[in-house]
């Protein structure tokens, strides 16, 4: 189960994007332990308020609990994870909240805590807890049998087309997979020796090299995206600069866009148009489909939920039955048999407890595994966009170079050799002017 987490505040924005469905097929809110507040965003607030009385401003500690696509994951398999996070954090007795997220037929977690020890009015320390989290989640996976991550296993060894939200997010907006963008950055810095080469190279997949509001090195890709050039690569800031060269000798990233917007004729952008028409339509047709499919499995679940209530209630009444009451009751517990029924009755409420939780659990897991199937055929139809779309770029560069002439069609010019250009032909038509004097 790979485990990520990090100290925060806002209380109120992290309760709502919890329960937000928006991306997600379906929210449940688990359990909210140890607050007055019986839901989330009261139990947050809660703790907002507590934690003025301390100069603690990351008061809250969340967790998310990832386990292995295709796995089958319970929700005590949840909770006893939780419960070693407290254990190895020093965070056992302290309030916590946690949230289930199903999407593109993972089940997955997260976890809540608050730093704040009302008693003593401090911020429980949490040193090395990215160590310490590491070592949970070698050990979720060593007792549950699953297959451990390379990088999870060696640090060494982790994926190198690895992305942040941020850049998730960007490639979502281009409709290219994250992962997929680096794969491309990559191959062209690795099978390119100089600068000329790597730009040349991006060139052909559409993307223009320019220079960054930092000194840095970016690409601008035909939609005005810009994209950084280390990061994408994986390749060290310092060794982008040694073999790009000096920044001012590129464009900056408006020069880039108002260079790449000329040069997009009307052709190009019906072309592009087109092509996104086409893509979204099929994304619109699956997801109407994931939606019908996700509402209902909620119905489902409901039905489900409503008729485990009804039986829990005629279960507990007949329970309660069994206990005598008046004298009968006083004899009974004098003679120890009151307390023998009701040691059954525990058990037996217990059993259902337990029966009701099985329950959900198998039909969670026999949806998600309905929701993968569909999850496959989502997947693959994305793989046949992103080709599509890269070679869409490919061909938007061609055209771009042969929109105008030659001469014309070479990068766009950095501003600063504009400047010494005007500066040359200001000195030189100076000295024609004396010349004819």
């Amino acid at each position: 189960m790979i485990l990520k987490a990090k100290e925060r505040g806002g209380g109120a924005q992290l309760a709502r994007y919890l329960l937000s469905i928006r991306d997600n097929d379906h929210v449940d809110l688990h359990e909210v332990r140890g607050f007055v507040g019986e839901n989330l965003l009261d139990a947050f607030r809660e703790v907002d308020a507590i934690a003025k009385g301390t100069r603690c401003e990351n008061y809250l500690f969340s967790a998310s609990l990832n386990p292995p696509g295709g796995e089958t994951v319970t929700t005590s398999d949840f909770e006893n994870a939780a419960d070693e996070i407290e254990r190895k954090l020093g965070l056992e007795g302290q309030p916590r909240a946690i949230v289930f997220h199903e999407k593109d037929g993972r089940r997955h977690a997260h976890v809540v805590w608050s730093r704040i020890d009302a008693e003593h009015m401090r911020a429980i320390n949490l040193p090395h807890y990215k160590m310490r989290l590491r070592d949970v989640s070698r050990e979720l996976f060593r007792s549950h049998g699953w297959e451990m991550p390379k990088g999870l296993r060696d640090w060494r060894e982790r994926d190198p087309l690895g992305y942040t939200r941020e850049e998730w997010q960007q490639a979502r907006r281009v409709g290219l997979d994250a992962k997929q963008l680096k794969a491309l950055f990559q191959e062209s810095w690795n099978r390119s020796d100089t600068g000329t080469a790597f730009a040349q190279a991006l060139k052909e997949r559409g993307f223009m090299i320019a220079r960054g509001d930092r000194r840095g090195f970016v690409a601008v890709d035909y939609r005005g995206e810009v994209y950084a050039v280390a990061r994408q690569t994986g390749a060290k800031t310092k060794d982008v600069a040694a073999r790009l060269g000096d920044p001012e000798a590129y464009p900056s990233v408006d020069e880039t866009r108002n260079w790449i917007a000329a040069r997009m004729s009307e052709r190009i952008k019906g072309f592009v148009r087109q092509a996104e028409l086409e893509a979204g339509q099929c994304r619109k047709a699956l997801q109407a489909e994931r939606d019908a499919l996700a509402a209902r499995h909620r119905q489902e679940r409901q039905a489900q939920k409503e008729a485990q209530e009804k039986r829990w209630i005629a279960e507990t009444k007949a329970r309660a039955a069994r206990l005598p009451r008046g004298f009968s009751g006083i004899w009974h517990r004098l003679t120890g048999k009151y307390s023998k029924i009701k040691q059954r009755n525990e058990r037996e409420a217990w059993a259902a407890y337990v029966r009701d939780r099985t329950e959900s659990d198998g039909l969670i897991a026999s949806q998600l595994d309905e929701r993968r199937a569909l999850q496959d055929r989502i997947r693959d139809q994305r793989e046949r966009q992103q080709a599509d779309l890269l070679l869409l770029r490919e061909d938007v560069a061609r055209y771009v170079t042969m929109a105008l002439p030659e001469r014309e069609s070479e990068r766009p010019e950095p501003e600063t050799q504009r400047e010494e250009r005007k500066e040359q032909r200001s000195r030189g038509r100076t000295r024609d002017r004396g010349f004819e004097r």
